[in-house]
């Protein structure tokens, strides 16, 4: 793909379309809310992760990739995220996109079918170049980690 132009990417439905595509709820977003494909509802009890699907299956163009991120308002409101976050989905994949959802909170989260449960963020991917050395530069950093900057 060219840079600057907007990707494409390929909706099918699993089961009739029924379920809105994913859709951006301002002009600047950068995610687009994901619905729930469910026969009925589904409870997440405290601490219980689960897959829920969504229906669709996409076509990624070559170059991308889209990320499953969690709603902020299911994360803050009910302590509901997406456990693998961010979930990537490469462009060869053709299955159903499914969201690993887990509940932190304190009470059973129930989903109905048509619940908005996640965000995607198609995003450009450019593979590196892993070169093996026997030694790497020294930064004033240098193998600190985990909360080392700042101090």
């Amino acid at each position: 793909m060219m840079s600057g132009s907007i990707p494409k990417v390929k909706i099918f439905y699993t089961a009739g379309d029924g379920i809105p595509a994913p859709e951006y709820q301002s002009e600047e977003a950068s995610g687009a809310d994901i619905r729930a494909r469910l026969d009925g509802p589904m409870t997440i009890k405290p601490g219980e992760r689960t897959l829920i699907p969504t229906g669709i299956c996409v076509e990624i163009p070559r170059g991308y990739e889209i990320q499953l991120r969690p709603r902020s308002g299911l994360a803050f409101k009910h302590g509901i995220t997406v456990l693998n976050t961010p979930g990537t989905i490469d462009s060869d994949y053709r299955g159903e996109l499914k969201a690993l959802l887990i509940n932190f909170g304190n009470e059973p989260f129930t989903i109905q079918n048509g619940d908005r449960i996640g965000q995607l963020v198609v995003q450009q991917i450019f593979h590196g170049i892993f070169e093996r050395k026997d030694t790497l530069s020294v930064t004033k950093r240098g193998e600190g980690g985990y909360g080392s900057t700042g101090k």
